[in-house]
Formats: structure tokens, sequence, C-alpha cells
């Protein structure tokens, strides 16, 4: 059994600082296993600040996070995310999941959602025992080595590519604008996105149209300890579809993602999501590991 030396609730700032330098552990020790990058947990943080610490459970071994259980509130829904950096089965069964499933408790009624990887035998069979159900949800892992990215495809007329950092060419003097992810993602994700330490503004992306519309985004992370460049999140708007705007974001954002020298480059999609699938696949990605979301329904006694 793997020995625990020291168990540590955080919240907020701290809970961000631990749980990258534990993401980053993961991947450190293995090039593709485990569900998400460091970056993926940066980008939540535009939703949950994490501000209680008793729902954040870092085990550390020596002065470094080696596991945790993280609950993200999204707001109607509880994700719990079970995170092991050592390798070892055990770490989660005997470890992180018993306490996952206290918090669990503790959380009273709603819906709590796991995500699991098809191949981690060991959190399946708990998430079987406790109760949790497949939701049909299935998540689908690409990865690309950098050198083999596309070259950049051309920008359709009457459209421009501005990173966040970058003005427009022909009005220098025009205030600053609101950022293209407020209406998905609430007034506040500017500043959310600029207090997580991965997020670089020249790595967030946006096609105008000429009216001033926000056509698609893309949103580039790269990480200079694990050496990979994440995309996440995409979207083109339903009334500029079909135009290319999406493979043009997605391929100047990877070449960004070169040229801040990662190695190697990942984006996951949802199965059924046919446009992201193909966009993704033709852009020279290559499927890995499969994941489906489980469900746990709670009632509290009437």
């Amino acid at each position: 059994m793997f020995v625990i030396l020291r168990e540590h609730r955080a919240d907020g700032f701290e809970y961000l600082e631990l749980v990258t330098a534990l993401l980053h552990r993961a991947r450190t020790n293995d090039a593709t296993a485990g569900l998400w990058e460091a970056a993926d947990l940066q980008w939540w943080w535009r939703r949950d600040q994490h501000p209680d610490p008793a729902l954040q459970i870092f085990w550390f071994d020596d002065d470094a996070p080696v596991a945790a259980v993280i609950f993200t509130n999204w707001g109607g829904r509880w994700g719990c995310d079970v995170i092991s950096a050592t390798g070892d089965p055990s770490t989660v069964s005997e470890v992180v999941w018993p306490r996952a499933l206290e918090q669990i408790d503790r959380l009273g009624s709603g819906s709590v959602e796991v995500v699991a990887e098809d191949d981690d035998v060991t959190l399946l069979e708990a998430l079987a025992d406790a109760g949790f159900e497949p939701t049909g949800e299935v998540g689908v892992a690409t990865w690309m080595p950098a050198a083999c990215r596309p070259q950049v495809s051309p920008l359709a007329d009457g459209f421009v590519l501005l990173a966040r950092d970058q003005t427009w060419e022909t009005q220098p003097a025009t205030p600053p604008r609101a950022h293209h992810m407020i209406g998905r993602n609430g007034d506040h994700v500017a500043a959310r996105l600029a207090e997580c330490p991965l997020y670089r503004a020249d790595l967030d992306l946006a096609v105008y149209a000429q009216n001033g519309d926000v056509a698609g985004y893309g949103l580039f992370w790269a990480d200079p300890v694990t050496g990979v460049g994440l995309v996440e999140p995409m979207r083109t708007e339903d009334a500029y579809q079909g135009l290319g705007l999406a493979r043009h974001v997605l391929t100047s954002g990877l070449d960004r993602l070169a040229a801040h020298g990662c190695s190697t480059l990942k984006v996951s999609y949802i199965e059924g999501n046919e446009a992201a699938r193909r966009l993704y696949l033709s852009a020279g990605f290559s499927p890995g590991s499969t994941s489906r979301t489980y469900r746990l329904d709670r009632q509290m006694p009437g």
C-alpha cells in the first residue's frame, strides 16, 4: 500500500498552485496517462475559485503533492476529480476514494459527476460500488507531435484574427474590447484567466467579422513544465460555421504553441460532436484514451 505522509486542505490560490504542481508531476511521470492537464483545471478556475478548503484535499509525499480529491462547483452539480501521480492503484482505492465518498456525503442532496477513463479499472469499480451510473457522455482525448502540426490555413476574406494582447491595426485607438468569452463564461472571465499562471494573452485567439461580431475563438495553453500544448476551449458561432474559421484558429494556435516550446499537442472532444471530430482528426490529431461521465443523484431523506 502507498504510504501517505501528510494530508492537507487548500483553498483559493493555494489550491490552484497545488493542483497545478500535482498535475505537472502526474504528466511528468507518464507522458499520456491521466485525464487532465494542469491547464484544464486552470481553465475551470473561471467557474470556481474553490473557496472552501474542506472540499480540496491533497496528500503529500515529502514536500510535493502526490494525490488529491477535488470538488468543482459547476452550478447545479458538483464535479469530483480523483487525481493520483503515484501510478499505484491502491492510492486511489485505499486513500483518495474513501475520502471522496466522505465529502460526497457531506454535500447532501444534488448531483455529483465523476469522469473516468475507460481503462481505469480501479476507479470504475469504485464508482459502481458507490452507485454511480453512466450518463452516456463519452470523451475522446487526441494527441499530436508538435512537429507534425499542419500549416496555418488561410482566413476567409472579411475576417481578422486577434489575440487578446493585440489591437485592431486599422483602429489602434479603440478602447480595450470585452473578452470574447463573456457570453458563456461571465463578466469576470478575463480577470479569472489572468490569475492562472499558464494563461497567456497571446494564445487567447478570436476571429472577428467586419461588423465586430466574434465569429469564433480558441484558447491555447502552453505548459513549459510538461511540454504539452492544450487546446481548450474551441468555438465557432452558429452564424459563421462552414467558413473554415475554426481550422484557421486551430492551426494558428497550434503554430503558436510550437513556437512557445510545446513538443506535444492535445485536444479533446465529446463523442457525437462530428464537427469537432472531423476538425481535429483532419488536422492530424490521433485518438488516444476515452472516458465516460458517471453521475450520482442524491436525495436527502424527506
